[in-house]
């Protein structure tokens, strides 16, 4: 990408895209960069989330919202042939692990069977021409041989993980069978401002600290991930739909995103606790099962084919998040944020 979240204005200006997931964590800074990029927003909301950043940041006013759930084909098909819809970014899912673990069904559901209706509706909507569809590394399982790259086979074990799996392939299938544009991508375990869901790691560290309170970690700290900031996916979706758009060949590839660094939980409490200058120590609760002990990801595929690169370095990441957390937990009282703000603020200038 050229410049720091450039895109292509000329491409984006008054495109129909149509997003779902548009409540969740990306799903929120991806609608503030399309409208930045005066793209015609159409988002599918199933539940009412004032707490989201669509509808605290009054984004809300500034989009065409489809009331609707995923599995309505019907409804899927309806938005996608009235609103003329050109791109399709599609990044609902029920996400959370330990939901899927107590409620197989409803993420089957939501992930597997909502992934195949809506691509069935783009395969019945000819104004579809690029389609951008956010699966997970957790669609690799449990690989032996690592960093995952997009040649490791998609072997989910666990609900949540084997959903992903069967809708990255379901996915390739429309690609392969029906010539349907269709680009994946396997990203990290996200993090930024706006995820409200408070049992993930960031959020909720950031969270105990500003109460001044010890973080708690629910496994034992060991395990191994990619964290990918929210803002570096966001402006990675449109920029393979640009290319996609350029491309047409790259339709049914899937790509690794990713900063490439491997960070135990236990490493990344401690950088967000450097971060905020604390002196807290993390509780450790060794509760979590049925999650992958070691994950990583070569994000080399972009770099080469698409000469992508991460926009922000994780230091960069940790910052701007636990700014966003800061105004939001305490709008008034900022003692926190003011040194280290203050300073991004320099650096970035």
């Amino acid at each position: 990408m050229n410049g720091r979240g450039s895109f292509d204005k000329s491409f984006w200006r008054d495109r129909r895209v149509f997003v779902t997931g548009a409540t969740g964590l990306v799903g929120g800074w991806l609608i503030r960069r399309l409208l930045e990029a005066e793209a015609d927003v159409v988002c599918l909301v199933r539940d009412w989330t004032p707490n989201s950043e669509l509808y605290q940041s009054r984004m809300i006013d500034k989009v065409t919202v489809v009331s609707g759930d995923l599995c309505d084909q019907a409804v899927l098909e309806r938005a996608l042939g009235e609103f003329e819809i050109n791109t399709v970014m599609h990044l609902a899912a029920q996400t959370i692990v330990g939901i899927a673990n107590r409620n197989p069904v409803s993420t089957f559901e939501a992930n597997i069977g909502g992934t195949w209706k809506l691509l069935e509706a783009c395969r019945r909507s000819p104004k579809v021409g690029q389609i951008i569809l956010a699966s997970s590394d957790k669609a690799y399982g449990e690989a032996k041989v690592l960093p995952y790259t997009e040649e490791t086979p998609l072997e989910g074990r666990h609900p949540y993980d084997v959903s992903k799996s069967c809708s990255d392939l379901i996915a390739q299938t429309y690609a392969v069978t029906y010539k349907l544009p269709v680009v994946i991508t396997r990203c990290g375990n996200f993090y930024g401002g706006g995820d409200l869901n408070w049992n993930r790691i960031i959020p909720g560290t950031i969270r105990s600290v500003l109460r001044d309170q010890r973080p708690l970690i629910r496994s034992d700290g060991s395990f191994v991930r990619d964290y990918f900031y929210v803002e570096d996916g966001a402006a990675a979706y449109m920029f393979l739909a640009e290319q996609l758009a350029r491309r047409p060949e790259l339709a049914g590839s899937a790509f690794n995103l990713s900063t490439e660094i491997q960070l135990s939980v236990l490493d990344i409490v401690r950088q967000v606790l450097r971060e905020m200058h604390s002196t807290l120590e993390p509780e450790i609760l060794g509760e979590a099962s049925h999650e992958i002990p070691h994950q990583y990801l070569s994000a080399r595929k972009a770099r080469e084919l698409l000469n992508w690169q991460p926009l922000f370095t994780l230091e960069e990441g940790l910052r701007r998040t636990i700014a966003w957390y800061t105004n939001y937990l305490q709008p008034t009282a900022n003692p926190i944020n003011t040194t280290w703000h203050a300073g991004y603020a320099a650096k970035s200038a």
